[in-house]
């Protein structure tokens, strides 16, 4: 399993690298196969997930922070001439967010459980 460790880092890359998508002139944006809703919400998903590893007992903290990030990052779409704010994509966002941070959760009890006793 993954230690907190580890997982902030990661969870930290993953959101700057979600900022740059969000942030970047959409030509730069990757296309994927999926719809741009879900690859959102799989973003943000994967980001919660790993902040909710990465800060177990700050999960609340974690969830507001993200959904007031997901706000802020759309809101500062309206500085870029090639992108366009929507509440509709914060609110995508702010869900996919929610899913990855209660993953997290529901993980974080087995995780602390396989992890070998300290002596």
């Amino acid at each position: 399993m993954i230690s907190s460790k580890f997982a902030r880092p990661i969870a930290w890359l993953l959101f700057a690298a979600i900022i740059f998508v969000t942030l970047s002139p959409i030509g730069l944006r990757p296309h994927t196969v999926t719809s741009v809703n879900l690859d959102r919400a799989l973003a943000y998903s994967l980001a919660g997930f790993m902040f909710a590893l990465a800060y177990p007992r700050h999960w609340i903290a974690v969830a507001l922070l993200l959904a007031a990030g997901a706000l802020a990052v759309e809101y500062l779409q309206y500085l870029s001439p090639t992108r366009h704010a929507r509440f509709h994509d914060a609110a995508v966002k702010i869900v996919g967010a929610s899913v990855g941070v209660v993953a997290g959760c529901l993980l974080n009890p087995v995780r602390i459980a396989a992890r070998p006793a300290q002596t």
